[in-house]
């Protein structure tokens, strides 16, 4: 009997399937026909580990988001784009995430190195996901980096929603350093958002950039305003 809420079920559902779909992809050319592994026990660690305790903002909520707005970027994104890259790299990027340490980005990238192999997909694809779930430590992709811009754009997306849904976020992440007392946490946060505001532009895509720029920009100076 599930010990999950009904909503909970249907996300973590259509999470697994996407996550079926994807994989399937990624592993043609990996693995000769017939002894691709099966992608249901990868996707399903990897939402146990999204479901971890110490999660309030980065859950399965904001993977499927990342996921979405992957697909709402990616038709207009640059030349050389992976969108199966982009994809991987998504479910990746924050599969290890610990508020009490720095390195989650590495420890994921090198997550998607063990895994990836052992389910099929090829080797240039693997390395593309482990570069791109790098990435996500600096949001900075270099000019002309299709795939970097549409999956840090798809991450940083967050930041541009409507009043209500930027404070639930601003919410999550103080429940995920509950442990750091609040001047700290002020200082730390504050250093956070002027790093992100320092970047010109915050949005590499051109789509997100009309689409978002502008509203994330004015939500991380109200939250700025409201830490200092």
């Amino acid at each position: 009997m599930s010990t999950h809420p009904p909503q909970d079920d249907a996300q973590h559902e259509a999470l697994l399937s996407r996550w079926n779909a994807l994989l399937h992809h990624a592993q043609q050319g990996g693995t000769p026909d017939g002894e691709a592994p099966d992608p249901a026990p990868y996707g399903e660690d990897l939402l146990a580990r999204w479901s971890e305790p110490q999660r309030r903002y980065h859950t399965p909520a904001h993977l499927l988001a990342v996921l979405d707005r992957v697909d709402e970027l990616a038709p207009h994104a640059g030349p050389g784009l992976d969108p199966v890259a982009v994809l991987l790299a998504a479910w990746f990027h924050d599969a290890v995430y610990r508020p009490d340490r720095s390195e989650n980005e590495e420890r994921s990238a090198r997550l998607a190195e063990r895994a990836l192999p052992e389910a099929g997909v090829p080797a240039a694809t693997v390395s593309e996901v482990a570069r791109l779930v790098r990435l996500t430590a600096t949001h900075d992709p270099a000019p002309g980096d299709s795939s970097g811009e549409v999956l840090c754009d798809a991450d940083l997306a967050v930041l541009a929603g409507g009043p209500e849904a930027y404070a639930h976020y601003a919410a999550g992440i103080r429940e995920e350093y509950a442990f750091v007392p609040d001047d700290a946490f002020r200082e730390g946060r504050t250093r956070v958002l002027r790093q992100l505001l320092a970047l010109e532009p915050l949005f590499r895509t051109e789509y997100a950039q009309s689409a978002w720029e502008r509203t994330a920009r004015h939500n991380m100076h109200t939250e700025l305003e409201l830490l200092t």
